[in-house]
């Protein structure tokens, strides 16, 4: 049974990938395994109660499982209870890239439409360090998830919410022709480039020893700053100061890690385009996970609040 149809209360039994495995203790001092699982329709989390050490061994991040249980709700949050798992036998699915949630969109169609929106950058300064910049990491760029669990936390994910935040930002553009979307493109395309670098990839995302201590946002001006040495671009440029100003300033707040706040109109709209589609994700993965007439469970980085799933009959 897929994770996503999956019912209250009910039994279950199926093939899943363990994304995550970490050892912990009872209040008794007893291990236990608490684990995550998934497939290609989402994520679950539970725990393998009086773990002994061979179960530590054999049960780890990246291996798919069969595993029998029952699906249950703990503090408002979907959960398997009553685990046992056993490893896949011969003929049985066993491959992890199988059970990986991916973009919802073919990749192919997010790099046509990209590289089509990168001839809308008119400005030259802009549309050469974009182009500089992706073909430095063309392949992470395109692979990686946008972040290790929050929002597009899926291979090509990090493109994908790139890609859907230009269209936003077009849509956006045509009502308000007083925004440069020229400036917001380009905005887009490089904010979070430097995920390539923060994280570890799809595969097991951990953040990177450079991610955890300096950060994409840093990450990715120094990117352009090198960019800029290398293009024998002058860095007193009022474009290039605006373009690092826009990016510098994407997540809004100083206390959200924001060297500066958003002094420019596209700074402000590249920052909520972000909120938006960051927080839409999010709301629409929980969502997914619970049936209709039930709340999801709490989403940390939306001040910790559920959301109510509306029964379709009224």
């Amino acid at each position: 049974m897929k994770i996503s149809q999956m019912k209250k209360d009910e039994l279950f039994e199926g093939f899943y990938l363990i994304k995550s495995a970490e050892v912990r203790k009872t209040r008794a001092g007893k291990d236990y395994i608490a684990f995550t699982f998934q497939d290609d329709t989402g994520e679950i989390s539970g725990n393998l109660w009086d773990a002994q050490p061979y179960n530590v061994e054999e049960f780890t991040a990246g291996k798919v499982v069969f595993m029998k249980g029952r699906r249950e709700v703990y503090n408002g949050t979907p959960q398997v209870n009553q685990i046992s798992l056993r490893h896949p036998q011969e003929g049985e699915p066993n491959n992890p890239k199988e059970f990986k949630e991916k973009a919802p969109v073919d990749v192919d169609d997010i790099k046509d439409y990209l590289e089509q929106m990168l001839f809308k950058i008119e400005n030259a300064t802009w549309q050469r360090l974009v182009r500089a910049l992706y073909r430095k990491y063309h392949d992470e760029f395109f692979t990686y998830p946008a972040a290790k669990t929050n929002h597009h936390a899926f291979e090509s994910g990090l493109a994908y919410h790139t890609a859907t935040m230009i269209r936003l930002a077009d849509a956006i553009g045509d009502i308000y022709p007083q925004l440069d979307k020229s400036l917001l493109f380009a905005g887009i395309m490089l904010h979070d480039l430097a995920k390539v670098i923060e994280l570890s990839g799809p595969d097991q995302t951990e953040y990177t020893v450079r991610g955890n201590l300096i950060g994409h946002i840093a990450l990715v001006d120094e990117e352009i700053s090198k960019a800029l040495i290398e293009l024998s671009i002058d860095d007193s440029q009022e474009d290039v100061i605006i373009l690092r100003h826009v990016i510098l300033s994407h997540h809004g707040l100083l206390e959200y890690g924001s060297p500066v706040r958003p002094k420019i109109m596209e700074a402000e709209i590249l920052h909520m385009i972000d909120n938006i589609d960051a927080e839409m994700m999010m709301m629409t993965a929980a969502l997914s996970r619970v049936g209709e007439g039930e709340m999801t469970s709490r989403i940390f980085a939306m001040d910790n609040r559920s959301f109510y799933k509306p029964k379709k009959d009224h």
